[in-house]
């Protein structure tokens, strides 16, 4: 199970200090480019409307990441995008951390409202168990099949 200490951050772009952002795109990197071995632009304008969610670990480490788009920027609905788990912290349940995390920071700054994903079809079960259901057909996004979902509005 994952560790007791998890502390969450949630920051626009402009509010990380350089040492955040470098983290968070070695991080990213790692997972989506190296470790999936997709080439794609990561980093993109929609970093700068996103909410960042940080999870770091005791030591300060960063183990956990997502990004909040605003309703309109990606969907209708404000989504959530670019989750990760640092890979030595995979299995622990801190997937399903950061999702509820996740959404309660969203519904934080944008109400009670319905959450889009486009999910990364291996990781279906981990949003469902959050809640979330899918409301499409699996479809190629970067040669990864994904399938979109939606959390209801509560």
């Amino acid at each position: 199970m994952v560790d007791a200490f998890i502390n969450w951050r949630s920051s626009a772009l402009e509010e990380l200090d350089a040492l955040t952002v470098f983290q968070v795109f070695r991080l990213r990197q790692a997972v989506f480019i190296l470790e999936q071995a997709c080439l794609y632009p990561d980093i993109d304008e929609l970093d700068k409307q996103a909410i960042h969610l940080l999870g770091t670990d005791a030591e300060q480490n960063l183990i956990a990441y997502l990004r909040i788009l605003p309703a309109g920027s990606q969907y209708q609905e404000p989504a959530i995008g670019r989750v990760l788990v640092e890979q030595r912290n995979r299995g622990t349940g801190l997937g399903g951390l950061l999702i509820d995390e996740g959404v309660r920071v969203l519904r934080q700054h944008y109400g009670e409202v319905a959450v889009r994903i486009s999910a990364q079809s291996y990781l279906l079960s981990l949003y469902e168990d959050a809640g979330f259901k899918v409301v499409g057909d699996e479809y190629l996004e970067d040669d990864i099949p994904h399938t979109e979902m939606l959390l209801s509005a509560p």
